[in-house]
């Protein structure tokens, strides 16, 4: 990479603070950044670091203009200006030739369409539907009637089983299972019996799923991921569940039973939401909250039991004075004793009425 920051501002619609002249010669994060290096600022946390980063120029949100040693190219979005770049000056992607790998397992009455790359060891059963220009990754597993949808990338070793209806232009990462039994059991006499799982999967178009994420088939109907979903890795989402349209679902997430979580929700790290319940659209939950009742929609909540950011706030800070608070109260609870002992010794057992 050799452009000048004049011609990188070019390219992302940006504008520059400083010298427009400076050569940058690659890409790097804001703490690993050397000199003419390229690097971005998105989080107001990594702020502080535009002192002290060795780099020759940062993308930069409109509201910082300062002047530091770098040059600043002020964007709309610098998180995204800065993957374009990488888009340009990043490493040729990995390109699969189209064709079917001779060990790859063909079912009977497969549909195929233009264009489609099947690795090594892949197996399709009967019946599947293949979209055009999608990718099936080596050791991938696609079920019975099973349909994908065009422009698609499933990696390694991915599981999607029978019956499962897959949009366009999804991503799906190593060691995902898709369409596996909903966890359904019923206790008869101490015995657990099985519940047959006989629904399906819907997945929508522009879907990416992380890797060793398990997203079980419903009990009859169908678990739904709506369009633009982005889930991370290694979440859990049982049966039933519908997931609106652009919600973020991040690691180690796991949604119970028959829950419907709305539009552009984001669900942080390790929360768990409790079955037959609906979370509102636009609504964030924090890491490790525990969901236990309906979320209203445009509601930001934390902890356990899950309840509003600031209320929750105000608990934390509470519990966290209580060493504080208890050293208080033995103090207090050791000076009513003296005044106790003091008032038997004027008065004996007869103390004085209060007047």
């Amino acid at each position: 990479m050799n452009m000048k920051v004049r011609e990188i501002a070019k390219i992302l619609e940006g504008k520059v603070i400083g010298d427009e002249e400076v050569l940058i010669t690659g890409v790097s994060g804001i703490k690993e950044a050397q000199k003419g290096d390229l690097t971005f600022i998105a989080n107001n946390k990594y702020r502080p670091l535009l002192k002290s980063t060795k780099a020759s120029a940062i993308l930069v949100p409109s509201d910082i203009n300062n002047t530091v040693d770098a040059v600043l190219i002020q964007v709309e979005n610098p998180s995204l200006a800065f993957a374009n770049m990488l888009n340009i000056v990043g490493p040729e992607p990995v390109v699969f030739a189209s064709g079917i790998d001779p060990t790859a397992i063909i079912g009977k009455d497969v549909l195929i369409g233009k264009n489609v790359s099947i690795q090594p060891y892949a197996v399709i059963e009967d019946h599947a539907v293949i979209g055009d220009d999608t990718i099936i990754g080596s050791c991938v597993y696609i079920g019975h009637y099973t349909k994908i949808g065009k422009n698609c990338l499933i990696y390694p070793h991915v599981i999607i089983r029978e019956r499962i209806t897959m949009g366009d232009r999804v991503i799906i990462h190593p060691g995902t299972v898709i369409g596996g039994d909903g966890f359904g059991f019923a206790t008869v006499k101490g015995v657990h019996q099985k519940i047959p799982q006989i629904g399906t999967v819907e997945i929508g178009n522009d879907v990416e799923i992380g890797s060793n994420v398990t997203i079980d088939r419903a009990r009859f109907d169908k678990t739904y991921i709506g369009n633009g979903v982005k889930i991370d890795n290694l979440a859990q989402i049982a049966h039933n569940v519908s997931i609106g349209d652009n919600t973020i679902v991040v690691a180690q997430v796991g949604i119970s039973g028959s829950t419907v979580i709305g539009k552009n929700v984001i669900i942080a790290g390790q929360a768990g939401i409790t079955g037959h319940i609906n979370i509102g659209d636009n609504s964030i939950i924090g890491g490790k909250a525990g969901v236990t009742k309906n979320i209203p929609p445009n509601t930001h909540v934390t902890g356990f039991p899950a309840r509003d950011k600031w209320e929750d706030m105000r608990l934390q800070a509470y519990a966290r004075r209580q060493p504080e608070l208890a050293e208080k109260i033995k103090k207090l609870e050791e000076r009513l004793e003296k005044t106790e002992r003091r008032l038997k010794d004027l008065y004996g057992e007869n103390e004085p009425e209060n007047s």
